[in-house]
């Protein structure tokens, strides 16, 4: 009788989960469909100036005509460069973070660096950037690379230092060495602490992505903005963040989705 108490209980616990995340989803897009409605009704009885904010119907009717004029291109564009620098990042970063916590002194060495570089502006190093690595898809790529690194390189180094001790001493006394020690103990227990990093990251390679476009490119969302700015064509420019902010939201959602289907196959 107590058995199925629980479980009746268990499913009334799970049904109001449910209807909770269902009055979420409601809200949110119900905040959603508010906005956009004030906006256009603003900016129809005039309260707004339309030409420097538009509107909602404006902008949907230019994002059709950027969809009939090579939008999946721009959005192409700004995607793969996106990826690279982000891939470059927490690629190079892991094993920056790697190396920092093999050796102790290295990583006292290199602290300040770290603390320097991370408190930088990167994209004041745009025009250098320009000026060694060349103008065009490698200056945006590498300002995306500058920007996530250093983060990917703090935020791993920190989970890799703070891996619970007790593990360590436990496989050490049984005389794990360090590399075996970093495989079985240390990298799994900060799988959170990387897709943490991940999350970060796609975000800050694609802030890396358009400054870059701004300063160089020929091609892509950030080049869009500059353009309908340029033009005084601002509902271009609205068009253009909105879909960047879209763009933004899936592959944010994306590195989600990864994180769930790597956490099933860990375990742990």
């Amino acid at each position: 009788m107590n058995e199925y108490q629980l479980s009746e209980e268990r499913v009334i616990y799970l049904i109001k989960e449910k209807r909770r995340k269902q009055m979420i989803l409601i809200w949110q897009i119900g905040i959603l469909f508010c906005f956009i409605a004030i906006w256009e009704i603003s900016a129809l009885l005039g309260l707004i100036d339309s030409f420097i904010l538009s509107q909602p119907s404006r902008i949907w009717n230019t994002c059709i005509h950027m969809a009939q004029n090579g939008l999946l291109m721009h959005i192409g564009v700004t995607v793969y460069e996106t990826l690279i620098g982000f891939t470059l990042g927490v690629v190079t970063g892991t094993v920056l973070a790697i190396i920092l916590w093999w050796s102790s002194f290295i990583a006292k060495v290199s602290e300040p660096y770290l603390v320097v570089l991370n408190s930088l502006p990167k994209i004041a190093l745009g025009p250098v950037i320009i000026i060694i690595v060349g103008a065009g898809t490698k200056a945006i790529i590498f300002m995306a690379l500058a920007i996530s690194l250093i983060v990917t390189v703090l935020e791993m180094l920190n989970g890799f230092q703070n891996t619970d001790k007790e593990y360590i001493k436990m496989a050490t006394t049984f005389g794990a060495s360090k590399l075996q020690i970093f495989k079985k103990i240390v990298f799994p227990y900060n799988i959170k602490t990387l897709f943490n990093s991940l999350k970060i990251n796609i975000g800050l390679s694609l802030v890396g992505v358009i400054a870059g476009e701004f300063l160089v490119s020929k091609a892509g969302l950030g080049y869009l903005i500059v353009y309908g700015g340029q033009v005084f064509q601002l509902d271009l420019v609205m068009a253009s963040v909105i879909i960047l902010a879209i763009v933004a939201a899936i592959m944010y959602q994306a590195v989600v989705l990864m994180q769930r289907l790597v956490m099933k196959w860990y375990g742990h």
